[in-house]
């Protein structure tokens, strides 16, 4: 998708934290940790247009899965286009995530990623979002988010009790890469 339909959203949907696409650089980095040789179920928080989709597809078992969660409908109309039975779209917030995908999946995922701009969220809704995140992984699961900024730290230690962060440069704007473990 161009540079234009982003900034497109961006200036029509204030939720919309970005101008452009994440790099390869930077969707590289966030899903270093996730072993794509074995079945996994991931869920995706703010899947824009489908970048993370178009690199994991690919690469993903047939057995695996992966839900996305875009609240922006031009971003959501591009996402309808993926055609792959592991894939399932919801156009709702994530603040109701667990109440959306059930308890099929409820301590059953195995990775969460997130580019939802946090930092636009109220603290009772980001804590929200962050503990039903925690209910949705399974032990040893992972919350691997990416922002443009150091804001999340705080709230994700207090919601997993641990945190490895990152920086990915070679994206527009510069990202933090988050990764905290359901232990």
């Amino acid at each position: 998708m161009s540079t234009l339909t982003y900034l497109k959203s961006f200036f029509k949907d204030k939720d919309v934290a970005s101008v452009t696409p994440t790099s390869k650089f930077c969707i590289r980095r966030v899903c270093r940790p996730i072993d794509l040789s074995r079945d996994q179920t991931i869920v995706e928080y703010g899947a824009g247009a489908g970048v993370f989709a178009d690199y994991l597809l690919p690469r993903m078992t047939p057995g695996s899965r992966l839900i996305l969660f875009e609240t922006n409908e031009l971003l959501f109309e591009k996402l309808r286009e993926i055609d792959d039975p592991r894939v399932s779209l919801f156009d709702q917030s994530v603040e109701f995530v667990t109440d959306l995908l059930g308890d099929e999946l409820i301590g059953r995922t195995d990775f969460i990623i997130s580019g939802i701009p946090f930092s636009f969220l109220d603290e009772q809704s980001k804590a929200s979002v962050l503990q039903q995140s925690v209910d949705l992984l399974k032990e040893g699961g992972k919350f691997l988010a990416y922002q443009t900024s150091g804001h999340l730290k705080e709230p994700l230690r207090n919601a997993f009790g641990n945190l490895k962060t990152s920086w990915e440069w070679r994206n527009i704007p510069p990202m933090t890469i988050y990764e905290a473990e359901k232990r």
